[in-house]
């Protein structure tokens, strides 16, 4: 995915306000910072100005544009929201669904008045388990309304055969972000552990167990979920798509975990015979089955409760979704919990995302404006074509086959042709917690139904409204939402081609395309099926050069002691600097390039590296960067920007770049893929 943005949002861009005599300020000169030299640091020329302004807002964990769009964003969606409530709609429209879990959600004096009695059904199936065998029964009953145990199973594209959807095991069961957060012993890593253990105590205390015996289980649930990361592979290691594709048979799968009667969990979860799984982790596997036989009942007893009260903190009483935010703060350094209204336009979009959309787009995102981006598409991927054809170190055999694939690489642009049918979702208006298991379910059986049947290439795993796109590798498209389009502030028409082929060229179009080709997504076939179509000569030229990639970021260090993982990231990293040359050729071909005027005192050269660099701008808080270059597999966004810039030879003659500058690599030290 081309961002990292677990947020939503507040306020307006680009500070000054229009009216009738005094045009729009320009959208890029506006952000500079010009006491900063763009050869000390290209990304606070263009975005320093901007974020001497805008201090992040209390409520925020990073602050930047991505925030800006998605909060005016979300404001649309509350006017949808408040409109559907008002309309009392027939039952089954997605007025009705909006409008009901608009107003349940907003009910506070119910979900108060209610306390934790919605919980009980679930405390009460949990504390009835007494043996290994209804302890994985509650847990197949729990997984369908999202809390998690130790198995993390779904239904998702064979990555050999992807015209199927196979079932697909994967590691998980741990309760903090990323395995490293249990093994780290920095001052910060163990402040966060010291603090997990104090808000597994609190939340069971506040669901009615006395403190020592919370006290002893959240010890008890630390030292499981620590069993369990040892056997988690780590996020670099993750990358490999033949390394993580382990597809067995039914009967291998019980030798590896005869601990799990597959056959009974997998039926109570709505998954009938299959003949094969495709387990990401074997290893993982093997763990959870001697844990399912070694650790007492008694402590996956209280991990369920606690992870049960912790998934629906947010539609349960005000004093849970403050416990659940406290804890938060330590991973995003936000100050202030975000406004009711906030937090309930994030559920309702997380719930039925698309109802919404099919609203969304009616208003704000024309035909004009989506034809645009499509033949945006269409000039990157030629550009990308006439780079690969031209390429000194790859073979004509490797190179035959990249251009296939290529021009095989299906686009979808601002929202889906068909949409999902949401008919049979649930919703009410008296109960927002039974309107989030509702959903739950909804999506649960919606996934499961997809296991032996063919593929739907034609569906959307992302929103209209969404501020983000993807490369899917199985499907070999690219999925460009409305929301990635959006500059804040701005009407499309009002921007010129430099700043968009930067903004949405570069950044996104050029970007997703080129993770066909990054190290991971090079190795599926213009089908989208994992093999190897690379000769192997090719292949270790260009795992060599990636490899300067990798240890140019290895010496980024965005926090003293905390550098960025250059393995984890390379992916994101190849489909930055790969969408920046791309998007260049193909600005290249465009009537303002050719006539080289400057506007607001910029060059088109200029506007184009400026414009990529207003999609990265914002800071985050110093946690909040902490924790990203724990978990994250995107580098910060000032990396993102800095990182390839360098390796490219235009942006050195645009902002006069000499070797005496703080960020000039020479040539011999630059990355050069594509």
């Amino acid at each position: 995915m081309k961002k990292y943005i677990p947020l939503i949002i507040i306020a307006c861009l680009l500070a000054a306000c229009t009216n009738s005599v005094s045009p729009k300020p320009d959208v890029l000169a506006v952000n500079l910072d010009t006491s900063i030299r763009p050869g000390e640091d290209i990304f606070m020329y263009a975005n320093g100005g901007w974020i001497k302004r805008n201090p992040i807002p209390a409520e925020e964990s990073q602050w930047g544009i991505g925030n800006l769009v998605i909060e005016e964003n979300t404001r649309r969606l509350r006017e949808i929201s408040e409109s559907a409530a008002k309309e009392n709609a027939a039952k089954g429209t997605a007025a009705q669904k909006i409008g009901d879990f608009w107003l349940a959600a907003m009910d506070t004096l119910k979900i108060e008045a209610d306390g934790t009695t919605p919980l009980n059904t679930y405390l009460h199936k949990i504390e009835s388990i007494n043996d290994t065998k209804s302890l994985l029964a509650v847990f197949a009953e729990l997984d369908q309304i999202g809390v998690n145990g130790p198995i993390s199973f779904g239904v998702g594209q064979d990555a050999k055969n992807s015209d199927l959807n196979a079932l697909q095991l994967w590691q998980t069961g741990i309760g903090l972000p990323e395995r490293e957060y249990y093994f780290k012993n920095d001052s910060s890593t163990i402040q966060i552990r010291t603090a997990y253990v104090k808000n597994i105590i609190q939340t069971l205390v506040m669901i009615g167990d006395d403190s020592s015996k919370a006290a002893k289980a959240a010890i008890d649930i630390l030292s499981l979920e620590t069993s369990l990361a040892k056997v988690h592979r780590k996020m670099e290691d993750l990358r490999d798509p033949y390394a993580n594709y382990n597809k067995m048979t039914f009967a291998n799968l019980t030798n590896l975990c005869p601990a799990v009667n597959w056959d009974s969990f997998l039926l109570e979860n709505g998954i009938g015979k299959t003949d094969s799984v495709i387990v990401g982790q074997p290893e993982y596997y093997q763990a959870v089955n001697k844990l399912l036989k070694s650790t007492p009942v008694a402590i996956w007893k209280s991990m369920l409760r606690y992870r049960l009260t912790k998934r629906f903190s947010e539609v349960l009483p005000d004093q849970f979704g403050k416990l659940a935010f406290d804890f938060g703060k330590l991973f995003s350094g936000a100050k202030q919990r975000k406004a009711r209204w906030k937090r309930v336009i994030r559920a309702e979009e997380n719930a039925m995302g698309e109802v919404l959309g099919q609203l969304y787009v009616k208003e704000f995102f024309n035909e004009k404006a989506k034809k645009r981006y499509e033949n945006m598409v269409e000039a990157v991927k030629a550009a990308y074509s006439e780079r690969i054809k031209k390429l000194t170190w790859m073979s004509d055999t490797t190179k035959k086959k990249a251009l296939t694939k290529l021009a095989a690489v299906k686009m979808k642009v601002g929202y889906p042709n068909k949409w999902k049918d949401f008919s049979s979702m649930e919703i009410v208006k008296e109960s927002y917690f039974q309107n989030a298991v509702n959903t739950s379910k909804w999506w649960h059986h919606y996934e499961m139904n997809k296991l032996g049947k063919q593929v739907d290439r034609d569906e959307w795993d992302m929103t209209p409204q969404t501020y983000n796109a993807y490369y899917n590798p199985s499907n070999n498209e690219i999925v460009l939402p409305a929301g990635i389009f959006t500059v804040p502030g701005f009407k499309d028409e009002e921007l010129d081609d430099a700043t968009v082929y930067g903004y949405a060229g570069a950044s996104t179009i050029g970007h997703e395309i080129t993770h066909g080709f990054d190290d991971e997504g090079r190795q599926y076939d213009e089908k989208g099926n994992l093999q190897s179509w690379w000769t192997k000569t090719d292949e270790e030229k260009f795992n060599t050069r990636a490899s300067v990639m990798v240890n140019q970021f290895n010496s980024f260090e965005p926090l003293a002691g905390s550098h960025i993982n250059g393995k984890a990231t390379l992916g994101e990293n190849i489909a930055d600097l790969g969408g920046i040359i791309i998007g260049l050729d193909a600005f290249k071909q465009t009537a303002q390039f050719k006539a080289n005027k400057s506007i607001a005192g910029l060059s088109p050269i200029q506007r184009y590296f400026l414009g990529y660099a207003l999609g990265w701008m914002g800071y985050p808080t110093e946690q909040s960067l902490k924790s990203q270059l724990m978990t994250d597999v995107h580098s910060p966004a000032k990396y993102r920007v800095n990182g390839p810039f360098v390796n490219v030879k235009e942006f050195y003659s645009a902002f006069d770049i000499q070797p005496k500058d703080k960020i000039y690599r020479a040539d011999s030290v630059r990355v050069n893929i594509w």
